[in-house]
């Protein structure tokens, strides 16, 4: 905290935001919680700064990986598991980059990333899709910093290594609902403009 002291909260949260995204594995919840925890009023703020980071920094394995990066990525992880992330991404599109996204570590989000890249989805639908989730993702951190404070990290990454496929499931019926609610919605104001009409 001292080093990126200088650096101001904001700027400092992108930086490693970016950092820990596109090269290093740098924890960056701790730092959003710290600040959130500190400045509490601009939880706003600073989940913003960290979600467009994150989406920043995510353009490089993307990029990688969009320039055919399938045989680095296989040989690392090997066929089976890249197939199902694949299978996922090419299935789900936003919705495969955005469920993981929110996910706190120990999420494998480089290999989603790869694997929109591989899938050669546009770079607009990524960085919208990876700012939605990280955003989602620090938006809910910063919540529960203010209501538990900053320790929440280290218990939330303990709940999701030993239930991650609860957490997914949950995560994923969530977003599942929140799509069916909208093409309701659109759906009932279809059908209102069509009876107006008549």
């Amino acid at each position: 905290m001292a080093l990126l002291a200088p650096l101001g909260g904001p700027w400092a949260v992108f930086i490693i935001a970016t950092l820990d995204a596109g090269i290093f594995g740098i924890p960056v919840d701790p730092l959003v919680a710290y600040y959130v925890h500190t400045n509490p009023h601009r939880f706003l703020l600073f989940s913003t700064v960290a979600a467009l980071g994150s989406a920043a920094g995510s353009m490089i394995p993307y990029i990688i990986g969009y320039k055919g990066g399938e045989a680095l990525i296989v040989k690392r992880i090997g066929q089976e598991r890249f197939s199902r992330i694949h299978g996922l991404s090419e299935k789900y599109g936003e919705l495969a980059l955005i469920v993981p996204a929110m996910l706190p570590p120990p999420t494998p989000m480089k290999l989603f990333v790869f694997s929109a890249g591989v899938a050669e989805m546009s770079w607009v639908r990524f960085v919208c899709s990876m700012f939605v989730g990280r955003f989602l993702r620090f938006l809910i951190l910063s919540a529960l910093t203010i209501e538990f404070g900053p320790q929440i990290v280290d218990i939330t990454e303990q709940l999701v290594k030993r239930h991650l496929t609860a957490t997914l499931l949950v995560l994923g019926a969530i977003v599942l609902l929140i799509v069916a609610y909208n093409l309701w919605r659109k759906q009932r104001s279809k059908s209102t403009q069509q009876s107006s009409a008549k």
